[in-house]
């Protein structure tokens, strides 16, 4: 791994903030490097405020959207709620027909069919709206390419209402309203909020107008602070706001469907990284197993007997999901082996029985593992679809724009998407991707990075530097959990390989003969034989508490050693 450590700012103005908020210049640092220079800022950091939440009528098309839904409830009309089968989509669906549903009646939801209807806005969806007379659709986490989708929904006079948070094509859909911070002629002051995080604005828009406070909205953060760690969204700004309350809400009154996972797991005062590797995949695992309509049902529930039932119905669908990701991507490790001559920068797989439920995760572990462009193909219909994954600091979505002749359908983000072709075209994709990649990316992204916020010596590391630290949660994109770095350490003869197989690495450590402290490498017992020769080596690693018997130590959660 490279070590990469971020530029210290200047010592005057780590020493000018740490006087301005009477803190050490650790910490001081740590706030600069996140761009936080004044005493306002960091107090917007540590204490966000909900009424720093930006008017949702800044985002072009916001006044429009209202009065198409305002319309449609003073004309009666069946309004039907459309979102993507991902954790961004389903409680994006689950946000906004909740909300409707609370002051009008003639609202349902829509989630399409992973394998038939493939990603976003579908036909088979309007056909739906139009067999059952709905007349207003409004779109979640998808929609704003579907030029073609929202014609054929205005031929059958329906109308969309587009909340997306992807980028846009050169054209726009003909919709009502596309409400979209990407969008080039918008000038909304935060344009990362996820797809949810866009439904909450237009839900925001809605109860302006029925002089409801953000206090009265606070109950539906627990959903989009979900959405915003699943889709991997930078936590700052607006999101920072949006997932610090969110985690409130998680923790102290979860809607029932959360309440009903939660009993399962059996975790209390979860964090956003629970969120991301507990509760997400647990959403997800519906539209990836069964369907995504299950994970709506289970977040709109309001009784907690039922919603147990779908708990544990969802719980194994994941269950079932973890035993198919591990099986395909056992068999996608032997296929790269295998054509090991033919991989440069780029990892292309397929097979036409990869179940296309779990093929982005199968992507994410392989990229994981030889940390270059990922792309897992199966069969899905008379087309292959594949789900693409890159490393830091490549855009893949450009790379797939680059590849756009052999492609016929693909959309995403910098660092994940999602595409489709026709079969004879694999060949000449894969290795059109090849080329782009290896033509556009700096090859020293090809071997994994830690970034490194700053070297710190092992008597800094105190309970209270470790309660301050704690306060810069949620981590996320934009705010990572700090990563430190400490040299000269030496064993104190306690250092042991854990866990089966010993693959884990049990440390004692001591730096300039004091102030022994314990750590923990996971995935990192082949490095025992360094940390056993008595020579002082250097480590990267965030703090963490360590809590055994009631008894709560701090400990090294160790990410490499030199």
């Amino acid at each position: 791994m490279r070590w990469t450590i971020k530029p210290k700012p200047e010592q005057r103005e780590i020493d000018r903030l740490a006087a301005e908020l009477n803190v050490n210049d650790l910490v001081a640092h740590l706030l600069l490097q996140r761009g936080i220079t004044t005493y306002e800022e960091a107090k917007k950091f540590f204490r966000p405020q909900l009424e720093d939440l930006h008017d949702p009528f800044l985002m072009k098309d916001m006044d429009v959207a209202v009065n198409r839904i305002d319309s449609a409830i003073t004309n009666n009309e069946n309004i039907l709620v459309f979102g993507d089968y991902d954790v961004d989509g389903t409680t994006a669906v689950a946000l906004m027909s909740s909300y409707l549903l609370s002051y009008y009646p003639n609202v349902a939801t829509y989630i399409p069919d992973r394998y038939e209807e493939g990603y976003g806005v579908s036909y088979k969806g309007i056909d739906f709206a139009e067999d059952n007379d709905f007349s207003l659709i409004i779109a979640l986490d998808c929609g704003v390419k579907a030029i073609d989708k929202v014609k054929y929904a205005k031929g059958k006079n329906i109308d969309f209402i587009i909340c997306d948070h992807h980028r846009p094509g050169e054209n726009l859909p003909d919709a009502v309203a596309v409400l979209d911070p990407k969008r080039s002629d918008c000038d909304y002051p935060y344009d990362e909020l996820c797809g949810c995080g866009v439904g909450f604005k237009l839900i925001q828009a809605l109860g302006s107008k029925k002089e409801e406070t953000i206090h009265d909205l606070v109950q539906y953060l627990d959903l989009v602070a979900t959405a915003i760690g699943a889709d991997i969204v930078p936590i700052t700004g607006e999101n920072r706001i949006l997932a610090f309350y969110g985690l409130q809400v998680i923790n102290e009154q979860p809607r029932i469907g959360f309440k009903a996972i939660i009993n399962q797991i059996k975790k209390t005062c979860l964090t956003i990284t629970d969120v991301v590797f507990i509760i997400a995949p647990r959403i997800n695992a519906a539209g990836r197993m069964k369907h995504g309509q299950h994970a709506v049902n289970l977040l709109t529930e309001t009784n907690l007997e039922q919603a147990q039932k779908f708990a544990a119905e969802i719980e194994k669908f994941n269950t079932d999901r973890r035993g198919l990701d591990q099986e395909i991507t056992q068999e996608a490790l032997v296929q790269i082996q295998e054509n090991k001559e033919e991989e440069g920068f780029t990892s292309v797989v397929y097979k036409d029985t990869w179940h296309k439920g779990v093929i982005g995760i199968v992507a994410s572990r392989l990229t994981e593992t030889y940390y270059r462009p990922t792309l897992v193909f199966t069969k899905s219909g008379d087309k292959l679809a594949a789900s693409a994954r890159s490393v830091k600091g490549f855009d893949v979505y450009n790379a797939l724009e680059g590849c756009s002749d052999y492609i016929e359908q693909f959309g995403g983000h910098k660092y994940a998407a999602g595409l489709t072709l026709a079969e004879n075209q694999y060949h000449n994709f894969k290795h059109q991707f090849e080329k782009v990649v290896q033509e556009t990316i700096d090859p020293e992204l090809l071997s994994p990075e830690i970034t490194v916020d700053t070297i710190i010596e092992l008597k800094d590391i105190a309970p209270k530097f470790m309660r301050i630290l704690k306060q810069f949660a949620p981590f996320g994109p934009g705010n990572m959990t700090p990563v430190f770095m400490a040299e000269n350490l030496v064993d104190s003869g306690y250092a042991k390989g854990v866990g089966q197989e010993e693959t884990h690495l049990k440390v004692a450590v001591t730096q300039n003969d004091s102030h022994k402290i314990n750590g923990i490498g996971f995935n990192l017992g082949d490095k025992l034989s360094l940390v056993t020769s008595r020579k002082p080596f250097s480590a990267v690693f965030n703090l963490d508490e360590n809590e055994w018997q009631g008894n709560v130590s701090l400990q090294l959660k160790i990410k490499d050693i030199k």
